[in-house]
């Protein structure tokens, strides 16, 4: 008797020691993968902040009331980037409008008619190479289907090569955000007899607004500082012009031009423009965090 109760207690000394061994084998293994996380953190944000760092110090100097209201002036000249900021302003927005509409009819075809379909697979399909595929491709694309058909450069074909980049962003987080909402929120307005279209649009995608618009604006970031597409499409125009039959002045085109020139005054308005986008583009992801963190 006394013998088994040895043997027994031998036994349970020897899974206590292999239990705590196995915990301190853990212990370990999670310090170092912590130690390795931080260490992608910090050394991700290192490179941020010293992008934001020199960004700031070379963007403010050329930041004057004459960069917000003067055109893109001659080398050694005096000027601004109004023309730009017009431009930019204008193509980004109307992109926006034009396809905005179209990715979040797309997404709810997606997530409520069709999702398992043939042409619902395909559609995500040509969705995701969409997403992945550089600009640059975007803009070859329109200038072979309009520039050169047209024989011109000009705002609506950068209006269009943008908004193939905000379509594709957008379809995918109205599909996603409209998959998380409970499928008992829909059956519940069925049951009090609201018919499909009644349900899509004043529960599901009331339900999902937050994630939707957060979608919007993260695509609205994204082509603010697109420059290859415009660079085939919208070109440039040193003068101001609101005809978007013409070629059209942008942010990302002029930054490319001036900070490839040997002139100083050209550098440092481009140090300004990438001042100008970077506080845009982060005031849209700041928004899109908040408007993600209240969902």
């Amino acid at each position: 008797m006394n013998t088994g109760t040895g043997e027994r207690l031998l036994q349970a000394a020897a899974s206590d020691a292999a239990r705590l061994a196995k915990f301190a084998q853990r212990k370990r293994t999670n310090r170092v993968v912590l130690a390795l996380a931080f260490a992608a953190m910090s050394f991700g944000l290192f490179w941020l902040f010293w992008i934001l760092f020199e960004t700031f110090r070379l963007g403010v100097g050329g930041l004057t009331w004459a960069t917000l209201t003067q055109m893109t002036p001659p080398p050694n000249d005096e000027g601004g980037l109004a023309n730009a900021i017009y431009g930019s302003f204008l193509m980004v927005m109307l992109a926006t409008f034009a396809g905005t509409p179209i990715g979040i009819m797309a997404g709810i075809y997606l997530a409520e008619f069709d999702t398992k379909g043939w042409l619902a697979v395909t559609t995500r399909f040509v969705n995701d190479i969409l997403l992945s595929a550089p600009s640059i491709v975007i803009g070859l694309f329109v200038y072979a289907v309009i520039v050169s058909r047209f024989k011109s450069f000009s705002g609506w074909a950068g209006i269009m090569a943008l908004a193939l980049i905000v379509i594709p962003v957008v379809i995918r987080t109205t599909e996603n955000m409209l998959h998380l909402i409970p499928a008992g929120l829909r059956e519940a307005a069925y049951a009090l007899g609201a018919p499909k279209w009644k349900v899509i649009m004043s529960i599901t995608l009331k339900a999902a607004r937050a994630g939707v618009v957060t979608g919007v604006m993260l695509a609205v970031a994204r082509i603010a500082g697109e420059t290859a597409p415009l660079l085939f499409t919208a070109l440039s125009n040193q003068f101001w012009t609101s005809s978007l039959s013409e070629p059209m002045a942008s942010l990302p085109a002029t930054i490319f031009k001036f900070a490839m020139s040997p002139y100083e005054n050209w550098q440092q308005l481009a140090w300004a423009g990438v001042f100008l986008i970077t506080l845009a583009v982060l005031a849209l992801n700041i928004a899109a965090r908040i408007l993600t963190r209240a969902r």
